[in-house]
């Protein structure tokens, strides 16, 4: 396969409405928000405010909310944040169609948001920035190494808790009109597209979307988007201390009886170290360390997908892992949608069960 430039397939957009710097936060809604808060406590995040309709949860230090849970009978994906610089970006973005006005954002004194009609049918909120150093539970631990061995008659003894979350890193999310949805992403909060990955037709049907802070790095993706016969969410990241905080977190996640979904592993794109897991309600979130950082010039690369491609090491990718329950609702509404649809068609999607069907690995099971 010749590979097409990443400008011919996504170009960056030359003037972005304003620029994202980071992401914010996601929302959910689930039935039942004690059993929500109880989850998110074994996997590191602090409930620090509730009321009888709505939870908000924080990082290690977080001054907002990074997941906001509604109470509601059927359980959801509602969207996400993403915050930019300025009150005047807000202002920029309350100018699109179908925007709210400037308007205080939740769980965050001080804090404006304006709430958006996202191209995915989530609501996409645009949060005034509040960037700042987490408090961090522990130091990174020192390592042995061949060429650095400075832990000198000391021990390594990380406590069995819950990992220490940093930051929420990045959301992943299922789309229908791929190429629609990556372009309002990048020409509307002028997100960089890091890694486009392509089917064996060499068009794109995934891209990791970076914020572009000019000479500051950042993550290799605060946002990605993937090809599929429905818009859902995939899965969310947050960042913890190290390999260690990863490692020990599944066991106190292990040790509460908590579903494991795939890890402890390594990512190709973007390198983190990952380990995921399904909240009550199946839904994927991830522990990462170690991400790839990028400033603004680092250039686009262009791969074709396989599943081999996910990860470097690891256990070999579940089966369930990205495949939704065939059921005859889903199949029906997924040939609805392809049927409907301006971008996918019978054809990629053909394309796309044979690329997630194959192995990961030869020797993998």
């Amino acid at each position: 396969m010749t590979l097409l430039d990443a400008e011919q397939l996504l170009p960056r957009a030359q003037n972005p409405l304003v620029k994202a710097v980071d992401i914010a936060h996601l929302r959910f809604s689930r039935p039942d928000l004690q059993r929500a808060a109880d989850f998110y406590a074994d996997f590191g995040l602090h409930d620090m405010r509730r009321s009888d309709d709505k939870l908000l949860l924080y990082a290690d230090g977080g001054t907002q909310p990074c997941v906001i849970v509604t109470r509601s009978e059927r359980p959801g994906f509602d969207g996400l944040g993403l915050m930019v610089e300025s009150d005047a970006d807000l202002d920029k973005l309350a100018g699109l169609p179908g925007a709210s006005d400037v308007e205080a954002a939740e769980g965050a004194e001080g804090v404006q948001q304006v709430r958006l009609t996202g191209p995915l049918g989530f609501e996409v909120r645009a949060v005034s920035c509040t960037l700042g150093q987490p408090a961090i539970v522990r130091d990174a631990l020192d390592m042995n190494l061949a060429d650095h061995r400075d832990r000198i008659n000391e021990t390594q003894r990380p406590p069995l808790r819950a990992s220490s979350i940093l930051r929420l890193g990045h959301c992943a999310m299922n789309v229908l009109e791929f190429e629609a949805a990556a372009r309002w992403f990048i020409d509307t909060f002028g997100l960089i597209p890091s890694d486009i990955q392509v089917l064996s037709d060499n068009k794109p049907f995934l891209s990791f979307l970076r914020c572009d802070r000019g000479d500051t790095p950042t993550d290799h993706h605060t946002v990605v988007l993937v090809q599929s016969v429905e818009n859902s969410f995939s899965h969310a990241a947050f960042e913890v201390i190290d390999l260690d905080d990863v490692a020990m977190g599944q066991q106190f996640l292990m040790s509460q009886g908590h579903k494991h979904a795939w890890g402890i592993g390594r990512h190709v794109l973007g390198s983190q170290i990952f380990d995921y897991w399904r909240d009550p309600w199946g839904d994927k979130v991830e522990h990462f360390c170690d991400s790839d950082l990028f400033t603004a010039d680092h250039p686009t690369e262009v791969s074709p997908f396989s599943m081999a491609s996910l990860y470097q090491w690891g256990p070999s990718v579940p089966r369930d892992f990205e495949a939704p329950k065939p059921t005859p609702r889903f199949i029906r509404q997924a040939v609805e949608n392809v049927r409907n649809s301006d971008e996918m068609t019978f054809d990629r999607t053909f394309r796309l069960l044979k690329a997630v069907s194959q192995k990961s690995r030869s020797w993998g099971r």
